[in-house]
C-alpha cells in the first residue's frame, strides 16, 4: 500500500485533510468564539473579570470544543450529545450578549454583529445535528 495515499476518514484510514476543522458548523462557531474574545471580552469592565468575562470564555471555548469532541466519538448518538452541548453553549453566549447590551457594556452595532454570528453558528450546527441524526437512522434502518 502507498503510504502517501490518504483515504477519507471513516472508510478505514485517516484523512488528515478531513476532521472537525473541515465542518462548517465548527468554522462558524470558531468565528463566533473569536468575536467574543476579540470584541466583547476586551470591553468588559474590570468588575466583570471574575463573572461575565469567565462565563463568556467558558461558553465560547465550549462551543467549538464540544463539536471537536463529538466528531471524535465513535457512535453517532454519542457525537450528537456533544453537538447538543455545543448548541447549549451557543445559546448561553446569546444570553451573555443580551446581558452586555442590557447593562450597556456594548453598543447596538456590536450586539447586532454578535447576534448574526450566533445565529449563523446555531443554524449550521442544527443542520449538522440533523445530518448526523439522519445518518444514524439510516444505519439503524429507521428510514
Amino acid at each position: 500500500m502507498d503510504k502517501d495515499n490518504i483515504f477519507e476518514e471513516g472508510k478505514g484510514e485517516y484523512n488528515q485533510q478531513k476532521d472537525f476543522t473541515s465542518l462548517v458548523c465548527w468554522k462558524d462557531a470558531r468565528k463566533m468564539k473569536l468575536y467574543f474574545y476579540k470584541k466583547i471580552i476586551p470591553v468588559l469592565p474590570e468588575t466583570e473579570k471574575y463573572n461575565l468575562n469567565i462565563q463568556i470564555r467558558k461558553a465560547a471555548v465550549s462551543s467549538t470544543a464540544n463539536i471537536a469532541e463529538g466528531y471524535g466519538r465513535y457512535h453517532y448518538q454519542e457525537g450528537i450529545q456533544f453537538y447538543r452541548i455545543s448548541r447549549g453553549s451557543i445559546y448561553e453566549l446569546k444570553d451573555h450578549l443580551i446581558s452586555c447590551i442590557d447593562i450597556e457594556y456594548i453598543d447596538k452595532s456590536l450586539f447586532d454583529e454578535g447576534i448574526q454570528l450566533i445565529e449563523t453558528a446555531k443554524i449550521s450546527l442544527n443542520g449538522f445535528i440533523n445530518y448526523v441524526k439522519k445518518r444514524k437512522d439510516d444505519k439503524n434502518g429507521l428510514r
